[in-house]
């Protein structure tokens, strides 16, 4: 049994299965967590079939996690159950707009931090893909999402065949603000980046990156201008299309 605070991503898996049983049970467990209005405003997409994985890898870049973890959870913000029951139920669904999106989006994520750790709880390993949001049209089509559905998570699940080193974390002082919030100085940022900054592999990692800085790797290479409005645009063209942004947003 782990705790979050020895919490590791985990990205190599053994050849044990994850069984149905097992699967099933956390995630029933996981729907008590929060959610707006008792609604449930998510869905989860279970991939298990190598063909399918092996479809799923090119949205997430190709991480070889997607295709050699056992199970593939994709989580969606999910309006569409909810609004086929209304009309279903002689109700008229008023959720094809951003905050829906928002309240179901919320919902999800919630949803998946919960299983995170139940699974954690059960010795499972999994990693959180960010990917997710980033190619989000290739997924919905692969999953046959229909409109009022997004996916928003996803996690490669599988028993470790590794035990990976704790990822840093800036200290609480630095990111909880008590009455209002308090905005940052230089030396804020001295204090609270310098074991960040320091550790050994993230100074190897800013000299084979041939930059200067942490904060130059980030966002000269990893997270650049160009790549974040590339993939803003597209995904406010996929929540059109998915039927949650039904105007036109300035600027796109």
């Amino acid at each position: 049994m782990k705790n979050l605070m020895t919490r590791r991503s985990i990205r190599q898996y053994s050849d044990k299965e994850v069984s149905a049983e097992l699967l099933n049970r956390l995630m029933t467990e996981a729907s008590r967590t929060q959610t707006m209005g008792n609604l449930q405003l998510y869905s989860v997409v279970v991939t298990r079939s190598p063909e399918m994985k092996a479809k799923l890898a090119p949205a997430h870049f190709n991480q070889p996690m997607v295709t050699q973890a056992p199970v593939v959870l994709t989580i969606c913000a999910d309006f569409n159950r909810t609004s086929t029951w209304a009309r279903c139920r002689n109700a008229e669904p008023g959720y094809d707009n951003f905050l829906s999106f928002i309240n179901a989006a919320t919902d999800a994520l919630l949803y998946t931090q919960t299983l995170c750790n139940l699974m954690d709880e059960e010795g499972l390993g999994y990693c959180y893909l960010g990917t997710t949001v980033y190619q989000p049209q290739a997924i919905i089509d692969l999953l046959e999402l229909p409109k009022l559905t997004f996916p928003v998570a996803t996690l490669t699940v599988g028993w470790p065949d590794e035990e990976p080193p704790l990822s840093d974390r800036l200290p609480m002082e630095s990111f909880v603000h008590e009455e209002t919030y308090n905005d940052y100085m230089g030396m804020d940022i001295d204090k609270y980046y310098e074991d960040k900054e320091h550790r050994p592999e993230n100074l190897e990692f800013v000299r084979i990156n041939n930059k200067e800085t942490l904060a130059q790797v980030f966002t000269d290479i990893r997270y650049t201008r160009k790549d974040n409005d590339a993939m803003s645009q597209g995904l406010l063209e996929t929540l059109k299309r998915q039927g949650f942004l039904p105007w036109t947003v300035r600027g796109y």
